[in-house]
């Protein structure tokens, strides 16, 4: 027997409460971990997750539990347990000391099933408010800014969707940037004038990158939003710490006007990048612009001087508590919480939420004359009145004045709002809202690379999404920036490097294999989907080789481990699969002892077909839907949980449709010109004593069959490759030149870098006698 006893005296801090572990004799007789927690009046211990399964046995006091965004009292006599990986924390919200004792042990089972499965997170049961940041309208869209937030948060919402969730995809345009000022001086036009002109723009590209946006807030042309905007910030300021404060700043030197975000630029204070004004994209810190290094002013030649003006300020440092504490709620990456320690280390960091200019909301009140509210402050508040604005078109009472608990928000942003999103705007939201807990998820990209430079307008260095996307490219596009879009790192567009996978990977290998398995339905099965039959060690391998690239899609779009990279490879790789499973099957399709063995890996292929139409449908939604309708079925709109069979007797339309454009081919194609006469393909000699040409007639026209070519397509200068053949027609293409002209010619000489007319001479010499003789005979 052993005795453990608490003891005040042992106690320390642990997730910011005291906390003392039972010695280690003690905790192994009871087979678990054991702790004391002690919680004083009026503390909180800070929010945690761990993988330990862990249950409380409240011994005296009471308090409020905090699991996800649920609150729970507790007193004496209440036992609580804690599933692996629930964020929890616990207040003692009476005058007495909250005790508790804490035992917790690792269940490996336990923990995976929970770290497979929603948690307390709840995605599936409250609304869902996905942010994509939003867009400057002082220019269109170009492939750097779709691949990053728009392009993320879309896909993000379609699976939320898929599996029930309650999600909506929110924008809008940035109205009051100073950007729009510099452009509409640019462009000769009133800011107001730019911003509906470009905010038109950019809505039009996103219809066109199939971007479903269900609210978009354009905050100039909202009539409601001053006013509601100014009742935000008067929040700010009657709490105290968003308040008018002298501070320095710096004025163009010939036009005396005040210079802020892109009227500035110098080097960052902090890491000596090239930088504009308040943010670096380079280190991601804020600065004031008094703080770079040589700054200039973007109106003059001449160096800005400096001045003094009274703007309203936040002191972000008196916040470092609530900031750490948002950040162990939701999902929050690590290089964000980087960024935080290193800002909230500074003894002060003061951030001017006012400025004088005339574009912009002016705030209440006269403290701040002449000045507008600050456009970062002003997209803090646009969240809350896009989620009313939806809530009103719906019939939903969501009010941005009063958010509520239970709403999930997720961010979809670029890396150069690291220091915005998850830290300025939800310490604005502790001060104009303190009862409420934000629960936010950030996804952070990184910038896009075009040809291993930043996309630049001004350099024309650019590939903009209306140059680029239509119906039928919209796909390809939308797979492309899936695979490649710059999750962590930066990542780069190469349109060559684009181009080569639509022709070899999307074309050649996914369209090829599904008009490849329709060809061979049509053949073999009339067109229907047949029943499997007898299945093999092989067939039920493969089978569980889908089941864990679902299990891999589940993980990879899922709101905790969400990366597209992932998905997109993991997508190919179900073509991947099935084409190699195809392959090793082929042999024996034609084997009358087989048939029911045949039919069962056909039924396979056609499952491997459905579960990519399924699982593909919120990376490419068009695709996903023309692929189910030729297995049969309408577009995907749930999540599939398992692998199914295509039922037996479905009809299978898949031999002659286009999932992908050609790169570059017209959106209407021209009718194929009509080949040459059989004399034109006759020379030159290719074969040993001419034989070659020969078989160029009969090899052109099985290509065409068998690729399902019109009758006079072109095809005597090309390779097999560069038409789209893919590996499972090219062995049907092997299996029908060994039997009509008895020539063993590998895989490897079909794949090459021989065109038509150069096989039919390599083919002529390995055939046999009586072909080339009834061949003589045709030609003659």
């Amino acid at each position: 027997m052993k005795i453990s006893t608490y003891s005040a005296d042992e106690l320390q801090k642990s997730y910011g409460i005291d906390v003392t572990s039972l010695d280690t004799g003690a905790a192994a007789r009871l087979g678990v971990a054991a702790a004391w927690v002690d919680i004083e009046p009026g503390a909180r211990s800070e929010a945690h997750q761990h993988d330990e399964t862990e249950t409380w046995v409240v011994v005296s006091g009471t308090g409020e539990l905090t699991v996800g965004v649920g609150k729970h009292p507790v007193r004496a006599g209440t036992v609580v347990q804690f599933e692996p990986f629930e964020t929890h924390s616990v207040e003692n919200t009476g005058d007495t000391p909250l005790v508790l004792l804490s035992l917790y042990w690792r269940d490996a089972d336990r923990a995976a099933h929970a770290a497979g499965g929603p948690g307390d997170r709840r995605f599936g049961t409250r609304p869902l408010f996905v942010f994509s940041s939003a867009p400057t309208p002082n220019g269109d869209l170009h492939l750097g800014h779709l691949s990053g937030p728009f392009f993320g948060a879309d896909v993000f919402v379609r699976y939320q969707r898929m599996n029930g969730a309650d999600a909506w995809h929110l924008t809008g345009s940035d109205d009051y940037q100073n950007y729009v000022v510099a452009a509409a001086r640019r462009e000769g036009r009133e800011p107001a004038e730019t911003a509906a002109h470009y905010s038109a723009e950019i809505l039009a590209t996103l219809r066109l990158m199939d971007i479903d946006v269900h609210q978009y807030t354009a905050t100039s042309r909202d009539d409601a939003y001053p006013d509601a905007l100014r009742a935000f910030f008067s929040r700010l300021t009657d709490s105290g710490t968003v308040a008018p404060r002298a501070g320095a700043a710096l004025f163009d030197a010939v036009t005396g006007t005040y210079l802020f975000e892109s009227g500035v630029t110098g080097r960052c204070p902090t890491c000596q990048a090239e930088t504009g004004g308040n943010v670096c994209e380079a280190c991601l810190e804020p600065n004031v612009c008094t703080d770079l290094v040589d700054p200039r002013s973007t109106a003059s030649d001449a160096p800005p001087r400096a001045g003094t003006v009274t703007r309203y300020t936040l002191p972000l440092h008196r916040l470092a508590e609530d900031i750490a504490a948002h950040h162990r709620l939701g999902r929050v990456p690590a290089p964000v919480k980087e960024l935080a320690e290193r800002l909230l280390r500074r003894e002060h960091l003061d951030i001017p939420v006012t400025h004088p200019a005339g574009w912009g909301v002016r705030p209440a009140g006269t403290e701040a004359e002449g000045q507008v509210i600050w456009s970062w402050l002003d997209y803090a508040y646009s969240i809350l009145h896009g989620i009313e604005s939806l809530g009103r078109g719906l019939g939903r009472s969501w009010r941005a004045d009063a958010p509520e608990q239970d709403w999930k928000i997720v961010h979809f942003l670029g890396s150069d709002g690291s220091f915005f999103h998850p830290m300025f705007v939800p310490a604005l939201y502790r001060i104009a809202h303190p009862d409420w807990t934000p629960d936010i998820d950030y996804h952070i990209n990184e910038f896009y690379l075009l040809d291993n430079s930043k996309f630049s307008t001004s350099r024309r260095h650019v590939i903009w999404g209306k140059d680029v996307l239509s119906p039928r490219t919209v796909d390809s596009i939308r797979f492309y920036l899936a695979l490649t879009r710059p999750e962590g790192r930066r990542t780069n567009f190469e349109h060559d490097a684009y181009e080569t996978y639509v022709r070899q990977t999307l074309i050649g290998s996914w369209q090829g294999w599904l008009n490849g398995l329709g060809d061979r339905i049509e053949k073999r099965y009339g067109g229907a989907a047949p029943d499997a039959g007898t299945w093999t060690p092989e067939h039920t391998a493969f089978l569980a080789r889908l089941d864990t690239r679902l299990r891999l899609l589940t993980g990879s779009l899922g709101p905790d481990g969400f990366s597209l990279n992932q998905a997109a490879e993991t997508l190919n790789g179900i073509v991947e699969d099935v084409t190699a499973f195809a392959r090793l099957q082929a042999p024996a399709a034609d084997v009358d002892s087989c048939k029911d063995e045949a039919r069962t890996a056909i039924a396979l292929e056609l499952a491997a077909a459905r579960l990519l139409a399924a699982c593909a449908a919120p990376v490419m939604p068009r695709f996903a839907a023309r692929l189910a309708a030729a297995l049969g079925g309408p577009p995907p709109t749930a999540w599939p949980r398992t692998v199914t069979l295509v039922p037996a007797g479905t009809p299978i339309d898949l031999t002659r449709q286009e999932f992908f454009a050609t790169p570059g081919a017209p959106e209407q194609d021209p009718a194929p010109q009509a080949e040459a006469a059989p004399q034109a393909e006759a020379a030159p000699q290719l074969g040993p004593e001419g034989t070659g040409p020969l078989l160029l007639p009969w090899l052109s026209d099985l290509v065409r069959h068998t690729l399902r070519l019109p009758s006079d397509a072109p095809v005597r200068d090309s390779t097999l490759v560069q038409m789209g053949m893919e590996s499972l027609q090219v062995i049907a293409l092997q299996y029908q030149i060994t039997e009509q002209v008895g020539a063993d010619v590998s895989i490897e000489d079909l794949l090459g870098d021989k065109s038509v007319a150069e096989l039919a001479a390599l083919i002529a010499d390995g055939a046999e006698p009586d072909a080339l003789a009834a061949h003589q005979e045709v030609t003659a």
